[in-house]
């Protein structure tokens, strides 16, 4: 993975199996993101889900910082803090399930969006909130407590996501969200996230 400052990337990787078991699996798994994500790029929208996670991040200047490791010197700081959230967090059910090896099954990858078009960036955001919704997890987008989009709807006071940053790039309306984040988002932009 490599980023560019200024750039917004769909981050993202699955598993084959259950990644979070219970609450305090994704709160474990947050609390690892404030500290390792957070302090390295600015984090527009996230999406916790039972097998995978979704991140719509922007990254600055400290995400591409190289980590100057002697090994590594052209490492930069937010690969390096992704490979570590999905290792500490590995060893941890690992340990807690009595498991051994890989937990995700494929690498993280980092989709650049910043230039798509044809409102490709407010797609991915929606998307990402819409995860619970399309699995059948959920009735309604409030009720899956593991995403930004409580914190944009006004209904928690998170502060894990860059919310005036979002709005800035973003440019969703502020008073029909919560509608807005209902709407069908076409399967071809879908797979464009991806690809």
């Amino acid at each position: 993975m490599h980023f560019e400052k200024d750039h917004i990337y769909h981050v993202y990787n699955r598993s084959n199996e259950t990644v979070f078991h219970c609450k305090d699996n994704y709160l474990f798994f947050t609390q690892k993101i404030r500290k390792l994500i957070y302090p390295v790029c600015d984090i527009i929208a996230w999406c916790l889900m039972p097998n995978h996670f979704h991140f719509l991040i922007s990254a600055n200047e400290k995400s591409v910082n190289s980590t100057m490791e002697k090994h590594r010197p052209a490492l930069q700081l937010l690969p390096k803090n992704l490979g570590t959230l999905l290792s500490s967090y590995t060893k941890a059910i690992n340990k807690s399930f009595n498991r051994k090896g890989k937990l995700f099954a494929h690498n993280t990858e980092a989709k650049q969006i910043t230039h798509q078009g044809n409102n490709y960036l407010e797609n991915c955001f929606y998307y990402i909130h819409q995860n619970p919704l399309k699995a059948d997890l959920i009735k309604k987008l409030e009720d899956w407590e593991y995403s930004s989009f409580p914190d944009f709807a006004g209904l928690r006071n998170g502060t894990l996501c860059n919310k005036e940053l979002a709005y800035e790039i973003i440019n969703y309306d502020k008073e029909n969200f919560y509608e807005q984040s209902y709407e069908v988002i076409d399967e071809k932009c879908i797979r464009g996230f991806y690809y």
